[in-house]
């Protein structure tokens, strides 16, 4: 008997591979039919995530996160902020909201502005 994993544990999951930068990681938490919308831009599926996530990992590589997160049943709302000491750069205005799915990531928006520290 399988076990779904709730969006607690997917996002838990979600947030710690990130942190490791393993963009493999990442990618597991992504149904196949995944949609994101990010920048005004719509990617779809694991080879949209790997893109969407690749260029995140090189705005703010190593990055220090702070998250402030709201559940409301199979819905995430996330505000967060990310410092990359080494190369000068820092996210102040990091915005996603997540649906979940039978234990995956089914869709998710994002909005955030690079800037210089």
């Amino acid at each position: 008997m399988s076990t779904t994993r709730t969006p607690e544990e997917v996002f838990a999951h979600h947030g710690s591979t990130l942190g490791a930068g393993d963009l493999e990681g990442i990618l597991e938490d992504y149904g196949d039919d995944a949609i994101l919308i990010v920048q005004s831009q719509v990617y779809r599926g694991k080879d949209g995530a790997r893109q969407v996530f690749t260029q995140l990992l090189e705005d703010v590589p190593e990055a220090e996160w702070d998250l402030s997160t709201v559940f409301a049943d199979d819905v995430l709302y996330l505000e967060w902020s990310a410092v990359a000491e080494g190369v000068g750069r820092r996210v102040d205005d990091g915005i996603d909201t997540f649906v979940f799915d039978q234990g995956k990531i089914r869709v998710q928006t994002v909005r955030y502005t690079v800037q210089s520290t």
